[in-house]
């Protein structure tokens, strides 16, 4: 059984850090692709970044240069280290696999609030 659950959001103000865990179960973590989303208050679920299973990462242009990806192979996680937050990164933050997503499977979420 496929399990991801992401956490380590929290309240945090502009310009400030956050780092996001995803821990995954039930499957070989370095056969897959795992990717962060988020949805923003009134606006629809989109696509921050993606890590593949050979650890090429992908990155969404608004967060470029500020999100960094990165993988635990030893312990099944992914992390995704935010840094100098805007109050347009406020949004709950998914971890998923493809798969998961063309089948519309989601898991639970972390809350990401940046004030001004």
């Amino acid at each position: 059984d496929v399990q991801l659950q992401a956490s380590g959001g929290g309240l945090v103000q502009t310009g400030g850090s956050l780092r996001l865990s995803c821990s995954a179960s039930g499957f070989t973590f370095t056969d897959y692709s795992i990717g962060w989303f988020r949805q923003a208050p009134g606006k629809e679920r989109e696509g921050v970044s993606c890590v593949s299973g050979i650890g090429d990462t992908y990155y969404a242009d608004s967060v470029e240069g500020r999100f960094t990806m990165s993988s635990d192979n030893a312990k099944n996680t992914v992390y995704l280290q935010m840094n100098n937050l805007t109050p347009e990164d406020t949004a709950v933050y998914y971890c998923n696999t493809p798969s998961r997503v063309l089948s519309g499977t989601w898991a639970q979420g972390t809350l990401v609030t940046v004030s001004s």
